[in-house]
């Protein structure tokens, strides 16, 4: 109780929007300009894709980039104890 949280406003998807955490500021206005933009760049693609679509796509697009990117982080830790364990 009592944590200091911050509350930003941000526009994404030409929405406005509350952000409300205790992150730095300016790491949450960076956030949803990335995501503001990867809605963007999808509705370029995609004319005709309501919101909600757009939405959800993205959504499903960062997922996938981050399942990505987890299981390359996993394969780099894997390589990084082999080589310790060589070195050993």
């Amino acid at each position: 109780m009592g944590e200091f949280k911050n509350r930003i406003n941000v526009t994404i998807n030409d929405q406005n929007y509350t952000i409300v955490g205790e992150d730095d500021p300016e790491h949450i206005r960076y956030v949803a300009d990335l995501v503001d933009r990867k809605i963007t760049d999808l509705g370029r693609r995609n004319a005709g894709l309501d919101s909600v679509r757009k939405s959800v796509l993205t959504a499903v697009n960062v997922m996938h980039e981050l399942v990505l990117l987890e299981e390359e982080n996993a394969r780099l830790r894997e390589e990084i104890q082999k080589l310790k364990y060589r070195g050993e």
